[in-house]
C-alpha cells in the first residue's frame, strides 16, 4: 500500500493543474435524493449530498479550495441543515464542523500512509488545497447502521486490501465504496498486488448481493448494476490471465487482446508492473 500512495503521490505531483470547476447530477431514490457532485479535479475525486425530506448528509467533501466554494454554495442553496458529515475514504474540506468516520480511520489518516500522503498533497499542490478539518471525530463500529435525515447508513467492511474505511449501503438503495466500479481498465492503485484482485471481486460480489441500485465511490461518481457485473467478470479474466502469463509484458498484451479500445489502456503497464514485482 505505501507503494502504491507513493505511485499516486508523484502522478499527481506530475499532473497537477489548475482545478477544473465541477458539476451535479441528482438520483431521485424515492425517500431521498442523492446528489452526485464532479469535482473534475486530478483525482477525479466525487463528493454526495444525501437530502432527507427535512434534513441533509453530507460524504467526502471536496479537498481543493475551488471545489469547497461550489460544494459548499450549491448545499446552502438545499436550505435544509445539515445533520452530519460523514469522511470515509477521502479527508476533505469539512472545516470546523464535526464529522464521522468509520472506526480505526481516524488514526490511519493521521498515520505515515495516509498522513504522509496528505502532507505531499500539501507540498505539490500549495495554495490550491483547502484547509484541513479541524472538528472533531466521532467513529462508527462497521456491522453498524445510524438513521440520519431520516436515511439508513449502513457500515460494512470495505475491501480488505484497502484502507481501513467502510462501504456504506445508503437507505438500502445506494452503495458507496471507494472507486465507482466502470466499464473500463482498472488502476494499479486500486489492484496493487494478486491479492487484491480477490478482494476486489468479493467486495464488488457483497455490493450487487446488497441489492442497491447505483453505485458510487469516491473516485468517479454513480454507476448501475450492469458496471459492478463488468468489474466482476473483468476481474475474474485479469485473474485467469494473471496465471497464464509469465511476465508483466505478456500480461498486458493479452489484456489489451481480450478487451480491445476499453478506456484506460495507457494504465496497463503500470497495473503489470504492481501485480508482477
Amino acid at each position: 500500500m505505501k507503494k502504491a500512495l507513493f505511485i499516486l503521490f508523484n502522478l499527481l505531483t506530475i499532473t497537477a493543474m489548475a482545478q477544473t470547476k465541477g458539476r451535479f447530477e441528482v438520483h431521485d431514490l424515492g425517500n431521498y435524493k442523492l446528489h452526485v457532485y464532479y469535482t473534475n479535479d486530478v483525482m477525479a475525486d466525487a463528493s454526495y449530498i444525501i437530502e432527507g425530506t427535512d434534513a441533509i448528509v453530507t460524504m467526502e467533501h471536496p479537498l481543493f479550495k475551488e471545489n469547497v466554494v461550489e460544494f459548499d454554495s450549491y448545499l446552502s442553496k438545499l436550505e435544509k441543515p445539515v445533520e452530519k458529515r460523514i469522511t470515509d475514504y477521502h479527508v476533505g474540506g469539512t472545516g470546523k464542523h464535526d464529522v464521522v468516520m468509520a472506526q480505526g480511520m481516524k488514526e490511519f489518516s493521521e498515520g505515515p500512509i495516509y498522513g504522509g500522503m496528505m502532507k505531499g498533497f500539501a507540498q505539490a499542490f500549495g495554495d490550491a488545497m483547502t484547509e484541513m478539518p479541524t472538528g472533531s471525530v466521532t467513529e462508527v463500529a462497521f456491522g453498524t447502521t445510524e438513521s440520519w435525515a431520516g436515511v439508513t447508513f449502513e457500515f460494512r467492511h470495505g475491501a480488505t486490501s484497502d484502507f481501513p474505511a467502510a462501504s456504506i449501503l445508503i437507505g438500502d438503495k445506494a452503495y458507496y465504496t471507494h472507486w465507482t466500479p466502470a466499464k473500463a481498465h482498472i488502476s494499479h492503485l486500486q489492484v496493487s498486488s494478486p491479492a487484491a484482485i480477490d478482494a476486489e471481486i468479493a467486495e464488488a460480489e457483497n455490493s450487487l448481493a446488497s441489492g442497491a441500485e447505483l453505485f458510487i465511490g469516491g473516485h468517479g461518481g454513480a454507476a448501475k448494476r450492469d458496471a459492478v457485473e463488468f468489474k466482476i467478470a473483468y476481474l475474474k479474466r485479469m485473474k485467469e490471465l494473471l496465471a497464464a502469463n509469465e511476465t508483466a509484458e505478456a500480461f498486458v498484451e493479452a489484456m489489451k487482446q481480450a478487451y480491445p479500445g476499453l478506456p484506460g489502456e495507457a494504465g496497463l503497464e503500470e497495473l503489470g508492473k504492481a501485480l508482477y514485482k
